[in-house]
């Protein structure tokens, strides 16, 4: 009986292990100086959905900022700046 016990114990131990459980949603603020128009949101967020891992994003053009919650294992901050830059928008991370 003892033996099973540890058995399913490692088991689920391993499952756990496997299926990611050391990831962790983040959430950042992203400055993006260059939005002026109505049109520059969707294109910055149409960038930042596309980076993988990225789970939510909300851009603002009055604060000119995207507050993006994306799963670290899967993507960076670096990945998100890139992806706004790559869209003509480079942004910084807001402090």
């Amino acid at each position: 009986m003892k033996t099973k016990s540890l058995r399913l114990a490692a088991f689920l131990l391993l499952g756990a292990l496997a299926t990611g459980a050391h990831a962790a949603v983040q959430t950042v603020t992203l400055s993006v100086p260059g939005m002026n128009c109505p049109v520059c949101p969707i294109t910055v967020k149409k960038a930042l959905t596309k980076v993988e891992g990225v789970q939510q994003v909300n851009v603002s053009l009055e604060k000119r900022e995207a507050i993006v919650r994306f799963d670290d294992t899967k993507a960076s901050v670096d990945a998100l700046m890139d992806a706004t830059e790559a869209a003509g928008y480079p942004s910084s991370v807001k402090k």
